[in-house]
């Protein structure tokens, strides 16, 4: 299926994507002027933006539900006013806590109902599931993109009129996410290709899910990606320090993984929809596994790092579609959000352990080091798990015939 030929839903989820995970990869350029603005130090705003995230994850099933029950276009419309809401109050809180309701729980749940798993499950249901993990891989390339490409606008704001203000006009940009997802219009079928029995509930479609083993080894390979992930954002630029690289060499390599990872989210959704997922799922940790260990093993120089972050950025999201491809081939379109909703919660749950665990065995023992090294087994654990799922489409009984 050519670009030219999706849909007009995935247009439009490519575009409340840009918006939403842009705004969201700007707010650390808001942390010092509002801690300074509150004449505080710079756990509040921190405290707020973990809130933010932990929420970003436990909301994720209960949206994906709403999302399956009621439709994307109501969860979308929602969630944007949610984070607009957030956004504004944030921008007129008088006291530092406010920011723990506007900016962490507010925007947490906007977040949850704004990006991929409502996105990813909308476009499932329109998208031939032949050409889906492709489909899959353009939207999370869009929310790349639009994590590369608001920073430059955020810091101008910021320069120019204060964070107040630019939150004020983030507020505003969350009315295009409204205005974009109320045009989401769901077509009366969708692109199931027979493993979706009509009279399946939410219930049943759990059931099937939590009893297939394959499932469950998806929710492990997601977790080492979310371990990765968040360990690397957060870990690289101390570890970079320490070897007494200066601080532009991090900020490089870092930029570095959100450009290639546009490329590479896209790439990696396109092999998923020619080869077998679970195959390039194992060639995409492999990859990683080999990067991290060559970056660790060679000299460590601000042209290598800057080389690290373009390999990395490279493998960076592309475990996105074709997860999430993996979880609709198996199980279908229909309760996609729900399904992946779940993974992406266990994906967070490493994302965390990423950041604590490095941060834990650096005290522990003064080098990053162990940290790194667990991460290239744990890339060749996950690409190995990926190879035993059952990747066919769930059989479900025809319901019986009624009697003449």
């Amino acid at each position: 299926m050519s670009l030219r030929r999706y849909p007009a839903l995935v247009w439009l989820g490519i575009a409340i994507m840009i918006l939403s995970l842009g705004i969201r990869q700007s707010f650390g350029l808001f942390m010092a002027p509002i801690s300074t603005s509150f004449d505080v130090g710079r756990e509040f705003f921190s405290l707020a933006i973990a809130l933010q995230n932990l929420l970003f994850g436990l909301f994720q099933p209960f949206v994906g539900m709403a999302a399956d029950r009621y439709g994307p276009r109501r969860v979308i419309v929602c969630g944007g006013l949610a984070y607009g809401l957030g956004l504004a109050l944030t921008s007129v809180a008088a006291q530092p806590e406010w920011l723990y309701l506007t900016l962490g729980a507010l925007v947490g749940l906007g977040l949850s109902a704004t990006s991929y798993v409502i996105v990813l499950g909308a476009v499932a249901r329109v998208v031939p599931a032949q050409h889906a993990a492709k489909a899959f891989g353009l939207t999370t390339a869009a929310g790349s993109f639009g994590m590369f490409a608001m920073i430059p606008g955020a810091q101008t704001l910021l320069t120019e009129f204060g964070w107040q203000s630019a939150l004020q006009v983030f507020a505003i940009g969350c009315a295009l996410i409204v205005a974009f997802g109320a045009f989401m219009r769901m077509p009366q079928t969708d692109t199931s290709t027979g493993n979706d029995a009509p009279e399946q509930t939410l219930k049943q479609a759990l059931a099937e899910a939590f009893r297939h083993p394959g499932y469950w080894l998806i929710h492990l390979g997601f977790f080492v990606c979310g371990f990765h992930v968040m360990f690397i954002a957060t870990h690289l630029p101390s570890y970079l320090a320490d070897l007494g690289l200066p601080s532009n060499a991090a900020a490089m390599a870092l930029a570095y993984v959100g450009v290639f990872n546009i490329f590479g989210s896209y790439f990696w959704g396109m092999m998923g929809d020619r080869y077998d997922k679970r195959h390039v799922m194992f060639a995409l940790y492999v990859l990683r596994a080999a990067v991290i260990a060559a970056f660790v093993m060679f000299p460590i120089s601000t042209h290598s790092a800057t080389v690290f972050g373009a390999a990395i950025g490279f493998c960076w999201l592309g475990t996105v579609p074709l997860t999430s491809g993996l979880v609709r081939q198996i199980f279908g379109p229909r309760y996609l959000a729900t399904l992946y909703g779940l993974v992406f919660f266990t994906h967070q749950v490493g994302s965390f352990l990423g950041a604590w665990f490095g941060g834990r065995i650096y005290d522990a023992t003064g080098s990053y080091t162990p940290i790194w090294w667990l991460t290239v087994v744990m890339a060749l654990i996950a690409a190995v798990l990926h190879l035993p799922i059952n990747a066919k489409p769930v059989e479900r009984p025809l319901p019986a015939a009624q009697p003449a």
